[in-house]
Order: structure tokens, then sequence, then C-alpha cells
């Protein structure tokens, strides 16, 4: 190759383009070599920024947990039921104990009185003393005094007829909210009204010491007229229908209307095998043999 050739075949302006190029080439060369282009401020930037994240996902966690958290109900220790007292990990002695210590009349005022009363061990009641929750006048250690009546003041409680009364009438008692109300309410209209005062323990989910309360104040003053079904002409959905009747005991009063033809007496359903002779007299208020 002819360098001469190639050298002066490019004029002056050519060739100076020439080396300016080649010595940015150089230079860039030497840069890449020697200058780092890492940023200390890009990296604790991202730090800083993680860092940041990590703190709200925490706090978002932490929120998470509390809701979590189940609620904690406080109740009156005095009225702790037989099945509230086996949830709470009390023996059947101890749950005695307070029966009939509340049987007297008596309330329990402390965490210490409920100890001395149940006799629970420490353990137990350090689990269980947070969620006590007494009256007002316990707290502020003030003792209501009762009140003194003359033979000719005594509040009389006129007890109001259970099957005429509203809903609203039943919350006025202790312990008887909206839903239980309705429930109670519910539950007469199944009946077709309550013929007894003791069908209202037969209400679901209530506690024995508000329905206790109920009949303070409210009793069966006029039972209903029920319309009796004849057992030998009725069919299997009707005696379906009533209350105290499964689908099984139907079955079996049916097979033996089979057996006799006819039932001379409603008291031949006691011969049914495994007959529920204690509901007996519930069931006699819906059917008749005729």
């Amino acid at each position: 190759m002819n360098y001469s050739k190639f050298h002066f075949g490019y004029n002056k302006r050519q060739r100076n383009g020439i080396l300016f190029l080649l010595l940015i080439i150089v230079l860039l060369q030497v840069v890449f070599f020697f200058v780092d282009f890492s940023s200390n401020k890009t990296i604790n930037l991202s730090e800083n920024k993680i860092a940041l994240f990590q703190k709200e996902l925490d706090s978002l966690k932490a929120i998470q947990l509390e809701n979590k958290k189940p609620k904690v109900y406080l109740f009156n220790p005095n009225f702790i039921t037989d099945f509230k007292g086996y949830q709470l990990g009390m023996s059947i002695e101890e749950i005695d104990r307070l029966h009939s210590y509340r049987k007297k009349g008596s309330y329990v005022n402390s965490i210490k009185q409920f100890q001395e009363v149940t006799k629970i061990s420490d353990s137990l009641l350090k689990i269980i003393s947070p969620k006590f929750k007494f009256p007002k006048w316990v707290n502020s250690k003030k003792i209501p005094q009762k009140e003194k009546f003359t033979n000719s003041s005594k509040r009389i409680i006129v007890k109001r007829d259970i099957n005429t009364i509203e809903a609203s009438d039943l919350r006025i008692v202790n312990g008887i909210g909206e839903k239980l109300a309705d429930r109670i309410i519910a539950y007469r209209t199944r009946l077709h009204g309550f013929s007894f005062d003791n069908q209202l323990y037969e209400v679901w989910n209530i506690d024995k010491e508000v329905i206790d309360r109920v009949l303070q104040r409210f009793e069966v003053v006029k039972p209903p007229v029920i319309q009796k079904i004849n057992v030998n002409e009725a069919t299997f959905k009707q005696v379906l229908a009533v209350v105290y009747i499964d689908y099984e005991l139907t079955k079996k009063i049916f097979n033996y209307r089979d057996e006799v033809a006819e039932i001379q007496s409603l008291e031949e359903l006691k011969k049914i095998d495994s007959f529920p002779i204690e509901k007996f007299d519930r069931i006699a208020l819906y059917l008749v043999a005729e």
C-alpha cells in the first residue's frame, strides 16, 4: 500500500478531522478505564427507598394483624351459665359454687370475691378475669341502698300476656335485644301462641337467666285456641308441621295408624317405640284422635 498516497490523498481539513476523531476515541478509552461511573448517591437513594417501602409494608402487616385479633366481649361473672363456665375452663364444682351463692340472692362484686366463692385457681383467674365487667356502682365502690317500702306503697308488677305483646315490649327486659325479641315472637308464631310459660325456655339460644327475667314481667294469661288436627285423617305433611314432631316420629305415627286402622285415643301414641313422653302434653295441643 502506498501510505504516502493515502496520507496525501486527503486535504488538510480532512486530515485534521480524522486526527480529531482519533483523539476523541483515545480520550473515551482513557475515561472508560480510569473513571468510576458508579454513583453512591444513586445507591443511597435506592437503599432509602427500599427502607421506606419496608417500613410501610411492616406498618400494613401490623394493622392487618390487629384487625385479625378476636374481639373480647366483657360479661358480668354473676350470670355465668353452665355452658359459659365450661367455655371458660371452669370445673363443674366451681360453677355449682357460684350458682349456689347466687341462689342466696348474693352477688359477686370483685375479682377477689369471685375466686373466694368459686375456689378457682390463680392461673385460670388470671386468664378469665380481664373479661369481667361489674356494674358501675361496684366500680365506684358505692353499694346501692335497698329501697324501703311500707305495706301501702309496695310496687306490684302486673304481668302482661306474653301472647299479646310485641317485640318492642320484650326489649325492656335486661339481656333482651332486638334479635332475641324477634326470635321469641317468631317462635310464638310457630306455636300459634304460647300455651305454657315454660315453652319460652324452648326458644333457641337464649340463656335460662334471661327467660327467668322475661317471666317476671310476662306470662300466659290467655292460652291460644289452636285448631287441632285429627290424627286419623291428617296428611303426612300436616303432622310433620307440628313443632314437636320430627320426620322420624311422623313416620312412626303413620306406621302405627296403618297397623291399628284407627287410633281410638291420642294416649295410644305413647305405645310407639321411642315416643317422647315428655312432649306428649305439647303434642296433644295440636292433635286429636276422632
